[in-house]
């Protein structure tokens, strides 16, 4: 999934000068890791840019060249991530034709992916307000848009679905069981994966998408 178009010749409405997809894949990837690290572990205003560019030993003139503020910084990051679960996402919700399979698959990608990196969702939830997300490439993906909203529309068509609400209602169920549950994991340290827990995680989300008829 393409994250945005670089756009290295002029200044961008952040101030950025230079587009983060030209920098170094290795600095790219010490930036991430240090943004991860710092603002799942510190408050958003306690963090300052000059503690990214210590940590990921690089120049606080990196920093502002690629990214421009720190609310950039952290939205790219943050859009980085998902973007890569995304890709994922969208291979399975399209590759299986049972609604119920598609969803539990669905389901089993997201856990595993945020059992290897729980700091992504903590980061979401902490650090960017819920009115910004829709400043994220990855929320307006028409790929991943298409195919779940495509998916909870074909189960509600089939009658498999409920049917009483909206599509994007049935997504915001989805999503706000998840997105607690895999916060409060991480947030209470609980030592094993959230996967131990899948099948009955899974029932409970079916329990509540699933056609009460």
């Amino acid at each position: 999934m393409n994250h945005s178009t670089p756009e290295t010749m002029s200044t961008r409405d952040d101030g950025a000068t230079a587009h983060p997809s030209t920098m170094r894949k290795a600095t790219l990837e010490r930036i991430e890791k240090s943004v991860l690290e710092l603002f799942t572990s510190a408050d958003f205003n306690s963090v300052a840019l000059i503690d990214v560019a210590r940590m990921a030993n690089v120049s606080l003139q990196t920093i502002y060249k690629y990214f421009g503020s720190k609310e950039q910084l952290v939205a790219y990051v943050l859009d980085s991530a998902l973007s890569r679960l995304a890709d994922r996402m969208i291979d399975h919700l399209e590759g299986i034709e049972d609604i119920r399979e598609r969803l539990r698959k669905t389901l089993w990608v997201m856990l595993d992916y945020f059992d290897r990196h729980p700091k992504v969702i903590v980061m979401m939830t902490q650090s960017i307000p819920a009115h910004r997300y829709r400043d994220l490439p990855v929320y307006e993906s028409p790929q991943l848009m298409a195919a779940f909203l495509g998916l909870l529309k074909d189960g509600q068509h089939r009658g498999v679905l409920n049917n009483q609400v909206s599509s994007k209602v049935l997504l915001d169920v989805f999503m706000g069981i998840f997105g607690r549950v895999v916060q409060m994991h991480f947030l209470r340290r609980e030592p094993n994966p959230l996967l131990e827990q899948f099948e009955s995680l899974f029932a409970m989300v079916w329990g509540a998408l699933k056609n009460p008829a």
